[in-house]
């Protein structure tokens, strides 16, 4: 009905009475209530729309907030700079001698004269490819070799390495106790005869 509510009044036989609000220059609200929360008046529905907006901003502040997207930890390491390097080389080179073949094979098929040079560039691509992806592997190897690999406090190796330290140690601990006692092992003689 607008900004101004219309009334029956009691003493009335029927007469309308209407309050002195003055209208606002806005829009009417088609039944939708001006304070977030209020009740509509009786007798006035909600459009559908309203309500499911109603209904959303009662989930919204119901649920706690949820970002867009959980990061979760990454399965494999991060590959070493030297070795990425490597690789996106090979990707790239391997990219180009396929599009090289795809070009001499089509050139072979239309019977142009560019078909014998981009079989000859791309069988020098294939070795140049091939070299790309053994550079990834070597730089892999050369990379593990000279960094090491990470050994987890449970790992058996490091445990045998620790069994082989303590036995270095014993057995230069007991050559060294050899060496300081007199008249044993040969200590003191001169001579070999």
């Amino acid at each position: 009905m607008g900004t101004v509510e219309r009334r029956r009044a009691p003493d009335d036989g029927g007469a309308t009475a209407s309050s002195t609000v003055p209208r606002s220059p806005r829009p009417p609200d088609l039944g939708i209530p001006a304070a977030r929360g209020e009740a509509p008046a009786k007798g006035r529905e909600l459009p559908e729309a309203h309500q499911r907006s109603e209904r959303y901003e009662q989930e919204e502040t119901r649920t706690p907030y949820r970002p867009l997207w959980v990061e979760e930890p990454a399965r494999r390491r991060r590959m070493p700079d030297p070795v990425r390097t490597a690789a996106v080389r090979a990707v790239l080179i391997i990219a180009v001698t396929l599009i090289q073949a795809m070009v001499a094979f089509l050139c072979t098929l239309a019977g142009s004269w560019l078909a014998f040079p981009m079989v000859l560039s791309s069988v020098a691509s294939t070795v140049v490819a091939t070299w790309g992806a053994l550079d990834v592997w070597v730089t892999r190897q050369v990379w593990n070799q000279r960094n090491g690999v990470v050994s987890t406090p449970a790992s058996t190796a490091r445990a045998l390495r620790r069994e082989r330290r303590r036995a270095r140690r014993q057995a230069k601990a007991a050559e060294r106790a050899q060496e300081r006692i007199p008249g044993r092992g040969g200590a003191g003689q001169l001579s070999h005869s």
